[in-house]
């Protein structure tokens, strides 16, 4: 006797028979290796975020350092030809040095800064470094009578407090 072949009569079994049986275990352990794959992406996506905004933040930074220094720098090409001009005069010299500092006032103006500490502001120990106290009945109580030296800001933030002689403290 010869045996014969089984063959499928319907579609629905040839389905059945071609497709093996996966265990629950197997589904599971698929579904985990695709949600760990997942995972490992996600977390070279994120790493690679992080690079790129660093690697853009200091390429900002280093940018903004460049713009003020080309700002500056036509300061000192007038210091040095200021300094070259030993011939010039007293009032020739004064002059060119005033222009100098206007250029460089403008220049921190431009780039936001600006200064503080005048003699009749409201002393403010935030903003103010007082290394003297006098008694002067000409200014107010904790008001500042002298300046020795200017203060900066850009923006909110303190670059340099005013260095100042304090009346009635």
């Amino acid at each position: 006797m010869k045996k014969e072949k089984k063959t499928p009569e319907t579609v629905e079994e040839m389905k059945e028979e071609a497709v093996p049986e996966v265990s629950k275990e197997e589904e599971l352990q698929k579904a985990l290796d695709e949600k760990n794959d997942q995972f490992l992406r996600i977390c070279a996506e994120y790493d690679n975020f992080r690079k790129r905004s660093q690697k853009e933040k200091q390429d900002i930074y280093s940018s903004s350092r460049a713009d003020v220094f080309k700002d500056l720098l036509p300061v000192l090409d007038n210091f040095d030809r200021a300094a070259s001009n030993k011939g010039a005069g007293l009032e020739a010299y004064s002059k060119g040095i005033d222009l100098i500092f206007q250029q460089f006032s403008d220049i921190l103006k431009k780039n936001g800064v600006e200064s503080f500490g005048e003699p009749g502001d409201e002393f403010d120990p935030n903003i103010h470094n007082a290394v003297m106290s006098v008694e002067d009945e000409n200014f107010g109580e904790n008001t500042v009578a002298e300046v020795f030296s200017k203060g900066y800001r850009l923006g909110d933030k303190v670059i340099r407090e005013a260095v100042v002689k304090v009346a009635n403290s």
